[in-house]
């Protein structure tokens, strides 16, 4: 697997290519069928760094998913970095993307609805990855994504027993702080 990685210094833009060999957050998921607040806390931390490292470079990543979030190594303690920034735009200070992308169980309202969007999409996408971290499974599914577009639209999702109930009001309420139609 390999990460590319974006750094400036003296405005001189350079692209970093690293091997990365643990493998999917996806697979891990997958293996793992549910995380504790503290793995997920610790899983997602160095996402939101990065993230915010891009936007501050004017990156939208567009297509935040367990799939494209890698580890470095197979080690339990491996750090997650964020891969494949093939849907990733540069977007000016007062500017916004407008352009329909994402896979589709990932992607913010103002996507489906053709609205013009900014950095707030990737929130939108770590929001519902951390959903899937702490239950597994995703806070929207449909077989029908016309029927899954409109319940994200929306913004109607559950936390269902009895996979929540052991989970925190605090972790509940940064899934709906980060899971809102209304971007601003």
């Amino acid at each position: 697997m390999k990460l590319f990685e974006v750094f400036d210094t003296k405005s001189i833009m350079y692209l970093v290519m690293e091997i990365m060999t643990g493998g999917e957050l996806f697979d891990r998921i997958v293996e793992k069928e549910a995380y504790t607040e503290a793995e997920a806390v610790e899983t997602i931390r160095p996402i939101i760094d990065a993230m915010q490292y891009c936007h501050e470079m004017g990156i939208i990543h567009r297509d935040l998913k367990p799939e494209n979030l890698l580890y470095e190594t197979k080690d339990d303690g491996s750090i997650v970095k964020i891969g494949d920034f093939g849907l990733a735009w540069f977007v000016a200070p007062g500017t916004f993307a407008t352009t329909a992308c994402g896979t589709p169980g990932y992607v913010a309202p103002e996507i489906i609805k053709g609205e013009k969007y900014g950095k707030e999409v990737d929130y939108w996408s770590i929001g519902i990855i951390i959903y899937i971290l702490l239950c597994g499974f995703p806070p929207f599914y449909d077989d029908d994504n016309a029927a899954m577009f409109e319940a994200i639209k929306a913004g109607e999702f559950t936390f269902p027993s009895p996979y929540w109930d052991n989970i925190s009001e605090e972790a509940k309420n940064c899934i709906k702080g980060l899971l809102q139609v209304d971007p601003s």
